[in-house]
């Protein structure tokens, strides 16, 4: 038996991303659509369809016309929504743009993806915005959202018809992290998006009875897609309980809301469990929800099932190049196989691990998670060898992710092709020595990276988030180790810290960790010699 899988056949939709909207108005008019909870704004999805037409009707009194491109550098807000859907309306290309941006950052993403006009706020709590854009791309036209320049906008709003649109017509884009080199522009299609949305709605089962607790950032394909197109798919509603993630206004929005469904990454769960209210809200009305984003840890999933009353939470992965879920569990699965795995193949989706020549390993073994199908990116903006190297002439995307699949053809992520460790010859991937440290009774949250050393080339540290109120030492977790894990797996340093260096979107930044590592304990030296 190989490692490969194909998801069940499903009828996937052939309408475009405002066809979508058009329809489940029809259907379930009165139901709510969009609750923003910070600005005090609702609406159901008559309501949320005609503010869309407004907003649709507007951006083409701009001069906005097909494929044009437009920005929107914002936190979660009634806004951001409206221009997703306005967008997809007109067949205007919506560029999502990370809110940590800087100038720097900023400039690069305006000048590539070629956008004519920036939406944004002036400033935040965080953020100058305006300044910043300024300072990046000072000829680019900006309308401001909740400024005068966004009702002068709507004003100027025009009657008509939509134009026609192509499902196969990009509908957004989202730039990757760029980990290495500059960050790449995703291109998606309103079919890529549509269908990944209605498919995990189908997986969730939700229906106009849902309610969408969406916390993490919309820019993020968690939320644009797994939130706002799983919503428009099934007709739930859409809860924005803050513009950035906080566990008390999450909870709080689960509990006044009557939420049924949350999402976020495994450290947001954390931080919602270890509130010091927690216990206050009433959480009884969540069934379901998404964790993903991240290597999501087996005990804070059993947490999330018992303590927040999740018990059909699942677990996804994907990345945005596939739209972006490739693998799910299914809420009928066993909580072992919840907590243990990723899930399987999504419907209409082939995945295949590969070897290092790309020859498909017998399950059980270690490849790289390919996929294809639907939900395959158009390519990376304006750089065809960067695409060709991610989509192979198969129609394969390489996700560049290690793992392995059970024979019952569930997949278990075990690593970065990058993130491998190796020590004195020994190959360590960090995410077994990470799941091990769970399991010890203080540890909260751990992560686990590389750090040079002359004798062995790579050694083990560990930075270890303890649980509230609990307190350990190094020999302590190390003792905890011995014994249990092979002993080069045993982490040579052990450091404890109350939060890591964070994305917007919850994903730890491991290599700023290893970078604050070589620091603390002085291995610049070392970082520097070359080992075999």
């Amino acid at each position: 038996m190989t490692s490969y899988a194909k998801g069940p056949d499903a009828q996937l939709t052939e309408k475009s991303i405002y066809e979508v909207l058009v329809s489940t108005a029809a259907r379930v008019p009165d139901f709510e659509a969009l609750v923003v909870r910070h600005q005090d704004r609702r609406w159901t999805w008559r309501e949320f369809l005609r503010e869309v037409d407004r907003l649709g009707s507007a951006l083409t009194a701009m001069g906005l016309t097909q494929a044009d491109r437009i920005g929107v550098w914002s936190t979660n807000c009634a806004e951001w929504v409206l221009l997703q859907f306005a967008a997809a309306r007109n067949g205007t290309v919506l560029v999502n743009v990370n809110p940590a941006y800087r100038s720097h950052e900023l400039a690069y993403v305006v000048r590539r993806s070629g956008m004519k006009v920036m939406f944004l706020r002036e400033s935040d709590a965080r953020t100058n915005y305006r300044s910043i854009l300024e300072e990046a791309a000072a000829g680019l036209s900006a309308v401001y959202i909740g400024h005068s320049s966004w009702t002068e906008m709507m004003e100027r709003s025009l009657t008509g018809p939509p134009p026609p649109v192509s499902n196969l017509d990009v509908a957004n884009i989202q730039y990757t992290s760029g980990t290495t080199g500059n960050p790449k522009g995703v291109l998606l299609t309103h079919r890529n998006l549509i269908n990944n949305g209605y498919l995990l709605s189908q997986c969730l089962r939700y229906t106009e009875r849902d309610r969408i607790c969406i916390p993490v950032p919309l820019y993020h394909c968690f939320g644009c897609v797994i939130g706002t197109l799983a919503a428009v798919s099934s007709g739930a509603a859409m809860i924005l309980p803050a513009a950035t993630f906080d566990a008390g206004a999450t909870l709080e929005a689960v509990h006044c809301e009557r939420a049924t469904s949350l999402y976020g990454v495994p450290t947001m769960f954390i931080a919602e469990l270890d509130h010091p209210e927690f216990a206050r809200f009433d959480l009884s009305s969540l069934r379901t929800g998404v964790m993903a984003g991240a290597p999501c840890p087996v005990e804070v999933m059993k947490r999330v099932a018992s303590d927040m009353h999740c018990h059909e939470m699942t677990i996804m992965y994907g990345q945005t190049e596939s739209s972006p879920v490739i693998t799910g569990s299914s809420v009928d699965d066993l909580l072992e196989i919840r907590v243990s795995t990723v899930g399987a193949a999504f419907a209409c989706t082939e995945v295949k691990l590969v070897d290092e020549v790309g020859l498909t390993v017998p399950a059980g073994e270690q490849g790289e998670l390919c996929t294809r199908g639907y939900l395959v990116m158009k390519g990376y903006d304006q750089d065809p060898e960067a695409t060709a190297a991610a989509i192979d002439s198969e129609g394969w995307l390489h996700t560049g992710d290690l793992a392995r699949m059970r024979p019952d053809g569930y997949f278990r992520i075990t690593g970065r092709k990058k993130d491998m460790i190796i020590r004195g010859g020994e190959n360590i991937y960090p995410r077994e020595i990470e799941e091990f440290l769970y399991s010890h009774p203080k540890v909260s949250d751990v992560q686990v990276v590389g750090v040079p050393d002359r004798k062995f080339g790579e050694v083990l540290s560990a930075y270890v988030r303890l649980r509230p109120g609990e307190e350990s030492t190094e020999k302590e977790i190390k003792d905890y180790c011995k014994g249990r894990i092979a002993h080069y797996k045993v982490p040579a340093h052990v450091r404890f810290v109350e939060s890591f260096p964070m994305t917007v979107t919850g994903k730890i930044q491991k290599f700023k960790i290893r970078e604050m590592e070589i620091e603390r304990l002085e291995l610049g030296a070392a970082a520097r010699v070359e080992t075999a």
